[in-house]
Formats: C-alpha cells, structure tokens, sequence
C-alpha cells in the first residue's frame, strides 16, 4: 500500500431507513459513521492521512444532509488533515436550505461544495437554474471546489452533468466523482469528453469510485496517448457508499508509474483541495 493515501470523496454521518423502490424501510449505509471518533478511526485503521469528507446524502428528506453540515465542519476542524465540503441542493424548494448553508462557505476547513440531482432536479431544468447558479459562483468567489455525483441515465448522466462544466468550467473548479458513472458514464468520460474539456481549459476532475473493472486500465491508456489528465484524477473511496480496500486495489493495480501512482493517491489531492 502506498503512504500517505489521500482520500478526496467520503461522507460522514448516517441516513434514516428509508422504503425505497416500493420495498420496506431499510438503511442501506450500514458502515456510516455518526461520530467524529468513529470516522478518525477509520481513516487511522486504513492508513489515510488526508480525507475531504462530506455530508451523507441519499434520502429524499432535504433535511436529512443538510443537517450533516456542522458534522462535517466539525471533522474537518478537529484536525488539518481532514477537510469538508457542504452539502447543497440544486432544487428551488431548498433556496432557504442552501441560504443557511452557504453561510458556512468562510469556516476553516471547508474546501468545497457538494450537490447531486439524485434527489431530484436537472442541470437543464429552468426551476433549477438561479440555485445551480449560486452554487458555482459562490465556489467561484470563494475558491472552493463544487462536487457532483455521476452515473448512468436521468439528470446526473454525463449528457446532462457535462453542461455544467460547459457552462461553468472555465471560473469554477468541477469534480465529477464515479469517473462518469457506469458503463455509459466511463465511456464518455475516456472516449473524449475528460481530455477535450481539460485542453480546452475547463477545471475539472473526476475520481475513481465505483468504476468498473476496464475503466481504470483505459483511462490510464487514454492519459498515455493524450497527454493530458495525469493531474485531473484522484483517488476517492465513497465510504459508506464505496470501500477502501475494493478502490485501493482497483487504482493500485493501474497505476504501476511510480510519478503516476504518487499524483493519483496523494499529489492531485493537495493541487486540488490544498
């Protein structure tokens, strides 16, 4: 295992049971950690020396990740070397929500921005458009970095996410976490979208998580022969969600380059996140 593994994609606290897809109420983040303590263990028993942890999320009760944000300051203002981001939302219904919590932007620790359209709005949606637009601008103004989930299909497939590196890439920092996401999202994202918005300036990075087994092997591939995007990608294991065994194997096994492995798991991580 490599030293100083950083980690640029976690959560911390744990979601309701929720009934989804019609079945019974279940809780499915059954390694969530609720405390402070227990995520400090974790990152000490994995051998991670930096983390950005972030708000869990997943549940259709809005409330539910936003009141993870002071949980996630907390982390990050326990010790340097965690640091957080604040959950968001992109819907109109959660303008007050997001009011609240942009007013957290300035508190030490925090480095970034996280929002997802699992919960429901659109990058392309009218409704969504004044909140999607106070999040980037606010990432903007204050150097953060806004972090948005991917994958396959409805309004978080890289079709519709990509918009919003389009639009707002040039100004503001984007992290597309799960590598596109699935089959699909990986195929966009490696076929040529990545490395076309990284040479035509666009500040966007994308983390390994939850990718399929081919996907790493060709990205790398696809770096080699490009040229570009050795800077762009980090290593992120989305506990609860992800783990870090699984994703430490998968991106060790792909990235033999010693100079590689080294922006991968740590250096990409400090460029990005300080």
């Amino acid at each position: 295992m490599p030293q100083r593994v950083f980690d640029s994609h976690r959560h911390i606290g744990a979601l309701p049971e929720f009934p989804f897809y019609g079945g019974p109420a279940i809780r499915a983040d059954v390694t969530a950690k609720e405390t402070v303590g227990a995520f400090f263990a974790d990152l000490d028993r994995e051998g991670t020396e930096r983390a950005l942890v972030l708000p869990n999320y997943g549940v259709p009760v809005p409330d539910a990740a936003f009141d993870l944000n002071p949980l996630a300051i907390e982390a990050a203002q326990k010790d340097d070397r965690v640091s957080c981001g604040l959950w968001v939302s992109p819907k109109a219904s959660d303008v007050d929500r997001n009011t609240e919590a942009l007013k957290l932007v300035g508190e030490s620790g925090v480095k970034a921005l996280k929002t997802s359209f699992l919960l429901g709005g659109s990058p392309t949606d009218p409704d969504c458009a004044d909140e999607i637009d106070r999040i980037f601008t606010t990432a903007a103004e204050h150097d953060l970095v806004v972090h948005v989930h991917t994958s396959p299909g409805a309004a978080s497939d890289v079709d519709q996410v990509g918009t919003l590196v389009d639009r707002y890439g040039d100004d503001t920092k984007i992290h597309l976490v799960h590598l596109g996401g699935g089959m699909s999202g990986h195929m966009k994202l490696i076929g040529g979208r990545l490395f076309d918005w990284i040479e035509a300036g666009k500040q966007v990075y994308t983390d390994t998580s939850w990718t399929i087994g081919f996907a790493p092997v060709w990205l790398v591939q696809e770096i080699e022969r490009r040229g570009v995007g050795h800077d762009r990608i980090l290593f992120a294991t989305d506990c609860p969600w992800g783990d870090f065994e699984g994703e430490h194997a998968r991106l060790s096994a792909v990235a033999k380059d010693p100079e590689l492995a080294e922006a991968f798991f740590r250096g990409n991580f400090t460029s990005l996140y300080g």
